[in-house]
């Protein structure tokens, strides 16, 4: 199908020269299920940010041994307000550094660089489309539901989560998708199970020619199964731990298979975080994390050269 066709390459680069560094004042934190929600005063990035964008904080304060940034997914933006430009996010706390974040005051400040990475493509024209979040990885979702809808696509959502309060942006997704399924492995809201079970028949019943997706590794692997099995391209805005944001300390890197077959490793924070589902290579996650498969370029021999 031609609609098919339209949303099959790699994002565009942001603007040129589109990252600022600011210093973010905390305006409004609320608890959400098992997460924080934050919104930050960022002037310039809420006006250069898309959907699939992440910015990178300065987390511990200045006395910190938390040497390396958080990043996080751009939650949503509004380029212009009472406090100016403002971005969101939504934070899990699982180490000291965003435990700390988690445990803001309002007004107090954070050094934030933003927006960084590629974000989601646009379809050239309308085509329904299937979003599918896992926990608090569909908070860039809603905002991309949002310039889809105003492109004239239909929206379906999935989201999924361990348990209820895992799930992140139910209500939300009501207001910004034309039909929306939930899923929770241990069954406390919605259908039991995972976001794979019920996906193909969300995609059969929307005639979607494009799925998007952002949440754990796993689940991206799964639905980018399931939308190739239905002749449907999957773009997946994916979660390796990054450090830097901007390209220099390689510890995001992760093998993409490009389009000339060859497979090099990617840093997600420049090249990704939203790569095509089918060139992943999903294979080397297959132990949880990420190894650079033997016919990589640049792959150690057995020499060791």
């Amino acid at each position: 199908m031609t609609e098919r066709a339209t949303v099959n390459g790699s994002a565009p680069p942001g603007p040129r020269g589109g990252v600022v560094q600011v210093t973010g004042e905390l305006i409004a934190t609320r608890r959400v299920g098992a997460y924080q929600h934050l919104t930050f005063v960022a002037p310039g990035v809420a006006e250069l940010a898309r959907p699939g964008q992440f910015v990178a904080l300065v987390v511990g304060g200045d006395t910190s041994a938390n040497l390396l940034r958080r990043c996080f997914s751009i939650h949503k933006v509004s380029p212009s307000g009472t406090y100016g430009g403002t971005v969101d996010i939504v934070v899990a706390a699982h180490g000291p550094g965003t435990t700390w974040i988690t445990r803001l005051a309002l007004h107090d400040e954070v050094d934030l660089v933003g927006p960084l990475g590629k974000p989601f493509p646009l379809p050239n024209e309308p085509v329904p489309c299937v979003l599918v979040g896992g926990g608090y990885g569909s908070a860039p979702l809603f905002w991309l539901a949002e310039q889809l809808a105003a492109k004239g696509c239909h929206v379906e959502m999935v989201l999924g989560a361990a348990s209820e309060d895992r799930l992140f942006g139910v209500v939300e997704a009501r207001r910004a998708a034309d039909g929306l399924t939930v899923t929770t492995d241990d069954g406390s809201a919605g259908t039991r199970g995972w976001v794979s079970d019920v996906l193909p028949q969300v995609i059969r019943l929307s005639q979607a020619g494009v799925v998007y997706g952002c949440g754990p590794m796993g689940m991206l692997r799964s639905i980018t199964e399931v939308a190739a099995a239905q002749g449907v391209v999957a773009q997946v805005a994916v979660e390796e731990s990054m450090a830097c944001g901007i390209g220099v300390c390689m510890t995001c890197v992760m093998p993409v298979t490009g389009p000339d077959g060859r497979t090099r490793m990617a840093r997600s924070c420049v090249e990704g975080p939203v790569f095509r589902g089918d060139r992943v290579r999903w294979d080397a996650f297959e132990n949880g994390y990420g190894l650079v498969p033997a016919d990589a370029v640049g792959a150690p021999t057995e020499a060791g050269h």
